[in-house]
């Protein structure tokens, strides 16, 4: 019997290499900020979708963790259009 794989996130087992894991953490971070900012706001996903400028339909697949259908880029733009500034830090493995 094969021992089992072990990773350090689920991202990287789901990855196929570690530049892809590191953008699918990336996304998911903005993701679960983005819905938290959303959440906390009090804002209906349709409110939600005006503020960040985007379709109700759009908003709802972030509010579901639909990570493939997001990119870092438009998750950047989305996040910039209702206020916020994103920093991205870089360190050592």
């Amino acid at each position: 019997m094969k021992k089992p794989t072990k990773y350090a996130s689920v991202w990287d087992a789901l990855a196929d290499t570690p530049a892809e894991a590191a953008n699918l953490k990336a996304r998911a971070d903005l993701m679960r900020q983005i819905t938290e900012i959303v959440k906390e706001s009090g804002w209906t996903q349709a409110e939600a979708a005006r503020q960040c400028g985007i379709t109700q339909p759009r908003m709802n697949d972030l509010l579901r963790g639909r990570i493939s259908r997001f990119s870092l880029d438009a998750l950047v733009n989305i996040a910039t259009a209702i206020g916020r500034r994103v920093r991205v830090d870089i360190v050592a493995a």
